[in-house]
């Protein structure tokens, strides 16, 4: 019943030729929906093993799964990686939410980073939002999504209850 479930990826599993064909065999095997599942990387991961991740991200993008970098704009290449990996969702890094109420240089970044992934067709995702002074900030920015304590603290999935 969930409407997507994200999985984050790290750079031992991308380099892993095996990999790719484990996780199309769980999906097959447990009769998993692909567009349920939003594969999650950080930026550093992505690039480690770029041929491998491209693969990766294209074998299962094709299938119906989305892909979120996450923690972006903590690399200087970031906008550059950015234009060459078919990604969905950019999670803006949360060093630069959390103090961007009082900072003018982080509401810059943030803004900067919104506006290259609006042009590549991204969506984006504010991380580490703690208030909903920041919330409403990020909306009236253009931000599609929010993360962070501000939004919801972390709960056991029996614990859900939609808002």
């Amino acid at each position: 019943e969930l409407k997507r479930c994200s999985i984050n990826l790290n750079c031992h599993s991308l380099a892993d030729r095996d990999f790719k064909l484990f996780v199309l065999n769980a999906f097959e095997r447990y009769n998993i929906p692909y567009d349920k599942i939003c594969f999650e990387m950080i930026e550093s991961v992505a690039i480690i093993k770029m041929e491998y991740t491209i693969d990766f991200m294209r074998t299962f993008h094709r299938l119906g799964c989305s892909f979120a970098l996450d923690d972006f704009g903590r690399g200087f290449a970031s906008y550059g990686y950015l234009k060459h990996l078919p990604v969905d969702i950019v999670k803006i890094d949360g060093t630069f939410i959390k103090d961007m109420r009082a900072d003018p240089v982080d509401v810059a970044m943030v803004s900067s980073i919104k506006d290259v992934a609006k042009a590549l067709g991204m969506q984006t995702v504010g991380e580490f939002v703690e208030s909903d002074a920041t919330m409403t900030q990020l909306g009236n920015m253009g931000i599609d999504f929010a993360q962070g304590y501000g939004v919801a603290e972390p709960a056991l999935l029996d614990d859900f209850k939609p808002l």
